[in-house]
């Protein structure tokens, strides 16, 4: 027998792959992975990126959940039509999709552009949503990573196509892997902001990011945010979940919308970037079960709904937290303030 130890193995992520779908919706195809039985979860992916951002997490939740996880329209496989790329087309377009799937109720996961797409379906179609879960989410305040507010610009298009050039191609991807090595907090995400670039190889795909970036974003910030309307979330279980070094939408951003969100829940992965979910993919799926297994589904009342539009205003502050613990906020986090344009 030989002396030399084995090999200590190495934790490895899921393999399994869910196969794309494809469902024709008001003439366009969209594109979606749909897996498991049960309750719903749907996973809203954010701006540039695709339904395989969840690939880590798709097949453990699909062991008790029916998950489904969208191509937004313009991104990923679904279609990139000349067409209206607003959160609240966003979320029209998932409510037609669950109609089209059979699905009424869901428990919303976003991330980043798609927390802000996760917001507005619960602002429009509160009688749908169980649950909400904004994973480095767009749209709290107007602070956002410069690189997303030059990427408004005009003339951004030029520039996106430049980087599909071999020679700067090879001069941003070794830019990015500086930052890696360096411990920046871009660098954390490095690897899923090259594939995010990569996921834009033609004039199209170019064409339905900017349109939907300018949508929510321009060269002073984010256009907009639901702060005006957070006091709407009484009842709704929210949990917010973001990464500690996360630069394209700063961790103070996770402090604000805790409390200004009544009775929400806060994990904040201190080590994690942009893209917490796919950094620890375990611990995302043990703050989510636990989330959903302690939390009542939010019970839809018009009355209710009627009577919080005509007696809160904006501003008023936090109650109580409920439907799940509240979570510790660092001290380095809730110090700032997030400034208005920067």
């Amino acid at each position: 027998m030989s002396d030399v130890p084995a090999p200590q193995e190495k934790p490895t992520r899921p393999t399994s792959v869910i196969r794309l779908r494809h469902r024709t919706v008001h003439g366009y195809r969209r594109a979606f992975r749909m897996a498991g039985k049960g309750d719903a979860i749907l996973l809203i992916h954010g701006i540039g990126d695709s339904s395989e951002t969840w690939r880590d997490v798709m097949p453990d939740l699909a062991r008790s959940h029916r998950v489904i996880a969208p191509d937004l329209l313009g991104h990923g496989e679904s279609d990139k039509p000349r067409a209206d790329y607003s959160l609240p087309a966003y979320a029209n377009g998932m409510r037609d999709l669950l109609g089209v799937l059979g699905v009424e109720r869901v428990t919303l996961v976003g991330h980043s552009f798609g927390g802000a797409v996760a917001m507005q379906f619960a602002y429009q179609f509160p009688e749908r949503c169980e649950r909400l879960v904004l994973v480095g989410t767009g749209g709290i305040s107007r602070q956002v990573t410069p690189v997303l507010r030059a990427a408004s610009l005009p003339g951004a298009s030029l520039l996106l196509q430049a980087l599909q050039l071999p020679p700067v191609k090879w001069q941003f991807n070794a830019a990015v892997h500086l930052l890696e090595k360096m411990g920046s907090g871009l660098g954390v995400d490095a690897v899923d902001l090259l594939r995010i670039v990569d996921a834009l190889p033609d004039a199209t795909s170019r064409s339905a990011f900017i349109r939907t970036l300018r949508a929510v974003v321009d060269w002073r910030g984010q256009v907009g945010t639901m702060l005006d309307r957070c006091y709407l979330a009484q009842g709704m279980p929210t949990m917010l979940v973001w990464g500690g070094r996360d630069q394209v939408v700063p961790a103070v951003h996770a402090a604000l919308g805790h409390v200004s969100m009544p009775g929400s829940r806060l994990e904040m992965f201190e080590e994690a970037g942009h893209f917490p979910f796919r950094t620890d993919p375990q611990r995302f799926l043990s703050v989510l079960r636990d989330f959903i297994d302690t939390t009542t589904p939010a019970h839809y009342s018009a009355e209710q709904w009627r009577r919080m539009l005509r007696t809160r205003r904006p501003g008023t502050p936090a109650e109580a937290p409920a439907n799940g613990r509240a979570a510790r906020v660092p001290a380095d986090v809730t110090r700032l303030r997030p400034a208005s344009t920067a």
